[in-house]
């Protein structure tokens, strides 16, 4: 770890402008950035608490949606009442992620920010273009059994890691940030970046730029949602497949849907085809199979993670079951 100069701020503005200094980082939580830094893939030369700001609330909003602060923490977030009875997605995404100790640290403008867990990227030893752009991508060639299978390149198979931001994809969430030159609001689905021919870039985030909140859209049908996280064990493993989704259900048709999936892809994953197959039909699991073989259409297997292409399907058709089965 190289040395770095540790700092506090007392409100936004001034975070900001603490924010200017080249290679300067905000740091909340810590739960990712502190073991990117302790391996050397990290290497701010500040880092800027920003622990003091008022970016703590939960609140209700008079659209019928829900602000969430930067720094709620993602525990605060999970068990809160709104938030489990409007976006029980939300909820179940959270509650599958890490473990209680680090949901009681982890915020949620950390988890949008969180890095790819992908093995090669986190062993200096190897070629990452994520770490070290222009070096190749030994997952390309490697064990890849974790990695992605949708939004890749030739220069990244990285998967994302959250599952919160499965959830927040599906929704549909608005992320707002504030910088130099005033503030921002960021579409869910434009923040974070497929790796291109530049999979170091990963998101939409200028380098002044803090994220305050997350609005999260008023969705009455959200209230009937399922999160499913698949892994090779119950608890603190990350997704080898996950579905978000939610269905609107009347009269015995589908009159709206969201799904999003994890595990799979670059980014979190929402498919609006699959949303788009899905309206109009009738709940069963023909249709369900069919907005599943729509959403990993595009799919690109590696020699070690082609098995996630079906059990990615049926990850989202039995959460679509479990989801329209919700009265």
């Amino acid at each position: 770890m190289q040395p770095f100069k540790y700092i506090k701020v007392p409100d936004t503005p001034a975070a900001i402008r603490a924010a200017g200094i080249n290679q300067a980082k905000f740091i909340a939580g810590g739960t990712n950035v502190l073991d990117l830094m302790k391996l050397d893939i990290e290497k701010p030369r500040q880092l800027v608490d920003i622990n003091q700001l008022s970016l703590y609330k939960i609140e209700e909003l008079q659209n019928g949606g829900i602000r969430v602060g930067a720094l709620v923490k993602n525990s605060d977030l999970a068990y809160n009442p709104a938030i489990k009875k409007n976006y029980p997605l939300l909820s179940e995404a959270i509650l599958s992620g890490a473990s209680p100790q680090l949901r009681n640290m982890a915020t949620t403008g950390g988890n949008l920010m969180q890095r790819t867990r992908c093995p090669y990227f986190y062993s200096t030893d190897f070629a990452c273009n994520k770490r070290v752009p222009g070096s190749g991508c030994a997952a390309i060639s490697g064990y890849n059994r974790m990695n992605a299978v949708l939004g890749t390149s030739d220069h990244c198979i990285a998967t994302h890691p959250s599952d919160m931001c499965v959830a927040m994809a599906a929704l549909g969430a608005v992320i707002h940030v504030q910088g130099a030159k005033g503030t921002r609001a960021i579409p869910f689905a434009d923040f974070h970046l497929l790796p291109g021919q530049t999979p170091h870039l990963e998101h939409n985030l200028k380098a002044d730029e803090l994220i305050t909140h997350v609005e999260l859209p008023p969705l009455a049908y959200a209230a009937r949602s399922h999160y499913l996280k698949v892994r090779d064990r119950a608890s603190y493993e990350f997704a080898l497949t996950s579905a978000a989704v939610a269905l609107d259900i009347q009269n015995g048709i589908i009159k709206a849907a969201r799904v999003a999936l994890g595990g799979v892809g670059t980014k979190p994953w929402r498919s609006i085809a699959a949303e788009q197959v899905l309206t109009g039909l009738p709940p069963n699991t023909a249709s369900y199979q069919k907005a599943a073989d729509t959403a990993m259409l595009d799919a690109k297997p590696n020699k070690d993670n082609a098995y996630k292409i079906e059990l990615a399907k049926r990850t989202l058709v039995r959460a679509l079951t479990t989801t329209g089965e919700i009265s």
